[in-house]
Formats: structure tokens, C-alpha cells, sequence
């Protein structure tokens, strides 16, 4: 019986494979790796959080079946958010939807509104799942350059100009994964003047609105004026509030792709856990210093991080917001592309790193450092990075073999 189906071989191979696979040995075999890979928070969940998921856990009652779409307290709780951050006032049941993550939202809604060699247009480099969501829903997608000496607006209207049929929809996510780009109300207000013209979807990742450091905080897509008509936004409490592993997002806007959404997740699950949206309510509704306090810590490390390979030599550009710096390869080591280079980095300075091919072809002349370890632990990584690069004279030939163009990564 063959094993070779449609879905799977649409799916590259995993780049991070190599690196996690040497990472496991060496750790195996005792040694100290410092994992500035994988973006995995590593700070508890505020106290207060936790206590309502106990008390609520302690319901019989709360362990039945809870509402895919989520409880009703969570979607006012969230539409609540949006009116007091971004002055948007949403409907919660129309306007709003509880996702098991917003990774889970993105794929679902892909498998929603997607029909095979639909066009998908999505930042390169950029999250995996914005690409792939769709690739496993059948469509084909378009990438859009992004980054440094990179237009944009200009790279999606050459885009769409030359795309038949017109794209589906747009992907955006600003603060980014992996650039840590930001953009200002402004740009967006371009993106939805173009694409309601167009008649083009905006799926729009804000993950990271809570994590910024200069600056005004990053907006929403949903602040323009008839973004609504085209636009639906996710946010996550993943980083906000330091629950990753609670799996608990939102998909907020377009009442049209929330119904869309809607309808696909209530044959696909019953929601998460009723303790947990409700710790979820609580957290938004209560006091916030927790978010603050979180935003300064990362702050912290970034600025260690920073100042660390400023020392070693490497010149890294501060990220403004999320919890990633976005490093353009030494110039020593461009030839290696940025696997080797990431391979190199765990081998001899004890540092784990996610090549940016991981990302996207266009991200292979960088590496992605994340900020999931104290400060002294960060210094401890710039410290071995500067001993490392140091050593520079003593590179190793580049590898003969063509590195991969387009991999998955996490």
C-alpha cells in the first residue's frame, strides 16, 4: 500500500531535521547547548492565570464538551481587547472566534476558503504555516520578498498584475516571524486600499502586537477604515501572556471569513478545554502589569543579545519588536549559506540557531536567534559566539552540494 500521499509530498523536507538531530546527540552526550532556536517562551504563566484554570478544573461541570467557536465570556473578553488597544469595536458573535492557537486558525481558514491552484500571495521569508496552511489546502502559492532593500507594496502589485487567476488572498505579519519587521498604520491602510480594488483577501498574523520595544505599539489592520469588508486578523495569548502550551488564539474581522472559519472548525473540534478559555478570560480581563512585565524582560535580553554580538564582531540590527533577532550571516560564512552556518554555530560554540532557509529561500542569508533564554545565559551564548567567529581563519570549504530553496520549519 503506498505511502506517498498528495497532502505529505506537497511538504518539503524539514530543514531544522539536521540541526535538532545534532542538537539531541550532543545534549546526549552531556554537553551545554544553549537553544536560541525554536521561539518556545520559557517564563511561567502569571500566577493568577493559572489559579482560575485550577479553580474552574476543580467543575465537574467544566469537563464536559466546551464550544468550538469558544465561550461566549472569551469572544466578549477578546472583542473587549480590541475596543481598548486599537479603539475597534468588534461583534463577538460574528466578528470574533476562540482557535486552538493561531496557527490552528490559519490552516483551518486555508481549508476553508481554498479551491486546488488558487493563488495565495505570502511574505518570503516568512512563518511556516502561511505558506504551507495553503500548499496543504491545495494552492499554489506566490512568494513576496520581504525585508531590507525589499519594496513591499511594489513586489505585490508587480505580483498581482502578472497573476492568473487573481489571488485569493493575502498573507501579512507584521510583527514578524522570522524579520521582526514592523510597519505602521499607513502601510496597511495602502495594502487594503489595493486589495478591496482587487477583490483580494488579507489574512493579517498579529502574534507579536504585545511584544514591542520602540516606538509605538504595533496596530492592527482592523484601525483602517473599510478593512473589515477584506481583512481578518489572529492574535495569540501564546507570547502576550507567556501560554504557548495552553494553545488558545483568536481569529477576529471579516464576518465572512469567521463564519467560513466557523463552519469548518465545528466538524473538526469542540474547542479547547473550558478551564482554559476560562483562565484565558481572566487573563485578558485582568490586571495587565503581567504583559508589561513580560515586554520588559524581553527587552532586556534583546538588548544582551545585542550588545553580546556587537562584541563578537557581528553586527545584528535590534529588532523593534517580537522575541527574535533577525541576524544577516557574518560575511565570512554567506558562502556556507545558513544551515551550515547554523550547523557550525552548535558545533563549535554550543548555540542553537534556525537557519532562515527555514523560512524561505530569501531568508538563507540569515539566521534567526530567539530571545528564550535568561540574560546570563545570553551572555554566556555571545560570549562562545565571539571564541567562535575569532576562529574565522579557520573555515571549512563551503559545501559543493545546491542548498535547499523552499523547507519547512517551526
Amino acid at each position: 500500500m503506498s505511502s506517498d500521499f498528495y497532502r505529505i509530498r506537497r511538504l518539503p523536507p524539514y530543514v531544522f531535521a539536521e540541526v535538532n538531530t545534532m542538537k539531541a546527540r550532543a545534549r546526549a552526550a552531556g554537553q551545554d547547548i544553549i537553544d536560541l532556536g525554536m521561539g518556545n517562551p520559557d517564563t511561567p504563566t502569571p500566577p493568577h492565570i493559572v489559579e482560575k484554570l485550577v479553580e474552574t478544573a476543580r467543575d465537574p461541570r467544566a469537563h464536559r464538551y466546551s464550544l468550538s467557536r469558544g465561550i461566549p465570556g472569551l469572544r466578549k473578553a477578546h472583542a473587549a481587547y480590541y475596543a481598548r488597544r486599537f479603539g475597534v469595536e468588534l461583534d463577538p458573535e460574528s466578528e470574533t472566534i476562540v482557535t486552538l492557537g493561531s496557527k490552528e486558525g490559519l490552516a483551518n481558514l486555508a481549508q476553508a476558503i481554498t479551491s486546488p491552484g488558487d493563488i495565495i500571495l505570502v511574505p518570503n521569508p516568512s512563518y511556516p504555516i502561511h505558506p504551507y496552511g495553503f500548499i496543504m489546502a491545495g494552492a499554489s502559492i506566490r512568494h513576496l520578498p520581504i525585508g531590507e532593500g525589499q519594496d513591499f507594496i511594489a513586489n505585490l502589485k508587480r505580483a498581482v498584475k502578472h497573476a492568473v487567476p487573481t489571488p485569493l488572498a493575502l498573507v501579512l505579519n507584521f510583527p514578524s516571524n522570522p524579520t521582526a519587521e514592523v510597519v505602521c498604520l499607513d502601510f496597511y491602510a495602502e495594502i487594503v486600499e489595493f486589495c478591496r480594488f482587487h477583490k483580494i483577501w488579507i489574512l493579517s498574523d498579529l502574534a507579536y502586537g504585545e511584544i514591542y520595544f520602540d516606538g509605538a505599539p504595533p496596530p492592527s489592520i482592523l484601525q483602517v477604515p473599510g478593512a473589515r469588508e477584506i481583512a481578518i486578523e489572529f492574535t495569540s495569548m501564546s507570547k502576550t501572556y507567556s501560554m504557548p502550551g495552553w494553545r488558545i488564539g483568536f481569529a477576529a474581522g471579516n464576518r465572512t471569513l469567521v463564519q467560513a472559519l466557523t463552519r469548518i472548525k465545528s466538524y473538526l473540534d469542540y474547542g479547547a478545554f473550558t478551564p482554559v478559555q476560562v483562565a484565558a478570560t481572566a487573563a485578558l480581563n485582568g490586571p495587565q502589569d503581567c504583559v508589561a512585565g513580560l515586554r520588559q524582560l524581553y527587552q532586556q535580553r534583546r538588548d544582551a543579545l545585542i550588545h553580546g554580538l556587537a562584541q563578537a564582531g557581528w553586527k545584528v540590527p535590534s529588532p523593534p519588536a517580537s522575541m527574535f533577532a533577525w541576524a544577516p550571516l557574518p560575511p565570512e560564512y554567506r558562502e556556507h549559506g545558513s544551515l551550515e552556518f547554523a550547523k557550525l554555530l552548535l558545533q563549535r560554540a554550543g548555540v542553537a540557531v534556525s537557519p532562515g532557509i527555514g523560512f524561505g529561500e530569501y531568508g538563507d542569508g540569515h539566521v534567526r536567534l530567539a530571545l528564550v533564554e535568561n540574560v546570563q545565559r545570553i551572555r554566556q551564548a555571545t560570549r562562545a559566539i565571539r571564541a567562535f567567529l575569532s576562529g574565522a581563519d579557520r573555515l571549512p570549504e563551503p559545501p559543493t552540494q545546491a542548498r535547499p530553496k523552499q523547507t519547512a520549519a517551526s
